[in-house]
């Protein structure tokens, strides 16, 4: 097999990562920085099972022996409990673990365990691997304990971070770090990948792969029931919005912030922003390949005809603004309530 060869996308990194292999120069301390869901943490296995391959061949793991199975085989910890998340969690195999954050935090127990079996001599492989996932979840304790790590590496040990919000790190650990950077996936990519899986219609792959933002991970995960229901409601507001319904708009956005509706916050603004956008590439005359919700693009159309792209191009503004002060966890209610008035106005 050749090396990542199953895995989609991020042809520079694919470059770089082999040239480090074929050299025997893969750094004891890395940084896979990108988009979330993109394969980092994949990408970081298959350079484990390289190293742990029994049947390896010059260009990569066998993937097939008894060795690269068991870098597979990982189950995440089902426990809540804080206590179960002081260590780590290692795959079938005793030299490939995983540190994997509680709730929000990476502990640092954890972290001072990693320390702790990175001395360790290697149980059966060429060298250890221990994978920090969401790495920006560790706070300043966390951190601190990994410093100690990452300024005194263990020759047959490598650390790798996965984290999708890099600058959040402490600038110590990116300097410590041989960072690789990972981008976005092509929408091809995506959607092909979505229909190799055989649980995805053409219609419903082609609009995955556009919403997902580049993202294959978050493509998979969609609920596609959830997002039909949650887009008929949002050109509900985009229609309203065009027509001055300022009675239908108010609503829905009581609707919205009802408690069974708030954790699909978040998703409705940005479907609702989709679809103004696909409105206003409609009005202006841009590319139609452009366009996210391409199944409705007749409706889209209508809609475009009776309104002006300036108006249309305020409210993608005041919806990004409002989806960026979510941050600072501004009362939802009264923000969505504002903006729906805004936009009838």
């Amino acid at each position: 097999m050749i090396m990542f060869d199953d895995l989609i996308g991020n042809a520079p990194a694919k470059e770089i990562l082999s040239r480090l292999m074929a050299a025997g120069r893969v750094p004891n301390s890395m940084l896979f920085s990108g988009v979330e869901g993109v394969g980092k943490k994949r990408f970081a296995l298959e350079i484990a099972k390289a190293f742990v391959c029994r049947d390896r061949q010059d260009k990569g793991p066998c993937g097939k022996c008894p060795s690269c199975r068991r870098v597979d085989s990982f189950a995440y910890p089902k426990s809540e409990n804080k206590d179960d998340y002081k260590r780590v969690f290692f795959t079938e195999h005793p030299d490939v673990g995983l540190v994997v954050a509680h709730n929000k935090n990476i502990l640092v127990d954890a972290v001072r365990e990693l320390e702790r079996e990175a001395y360790f001599r290697p149980y059966e492989a060429q060298a250890r691997f221990f994978i920090i996932e969401d790495a920006d979840k560790m706070n300043d304790a966390a951190s601190n304990a990994l410093l100690k790590t990452l300024e005194e590496p263990a020759q047959t040990s490598h650390i790798f971070l996965i984290s999708s919000r890099p600058d959040s790190m402490l600038q110590t650990i990116h300097s410590r770090c041989q960072v690789i950077r990972f981008a976005g996936l092509e929408t091809r990519d995506i959607e092909q990948a979505l229909l190799k899986t055989e649980k995805f219609s053409p219609v419903d792959a082609g609009l995955m792969s556009r919403l997902c933002g580049g993202s294959l991970g978050r493509a998979l995960a969609m609920d596609v029931e959830k997002f039909y229901a949650r887009r008929e409601a949002m050109m509900t507001v985009v229609q309203s919005a065009i027509s001055g319904g300022r009675a239908a708009l108010l609503q829905t956005a009581e609707s919205m912030n009802d408690a069974k509706n708030k954790d699909a916050y978040e998703s409705s603004l940005e479907t609702l922003q989709a679809l103004i956008r696909d409105v206003w590439i409609l009005r202006i005359g841009d590319d139609r390949e452009k366009i996210v919700n391409f199944d409705l693009v007749e409706r889209l159309d209508k809609l475009a005809s009776l309104t002006d792209a300036a108006r249309l191009a305020g409210w993608i503004t005041e919806i990004e603004l409002l989806r960026e002060s979510l941050i600072v966890n501004v009362n939802r209610k009264i923000a969505t309530g504002a903006l729906f008035t805004q936009m009838a106005a």
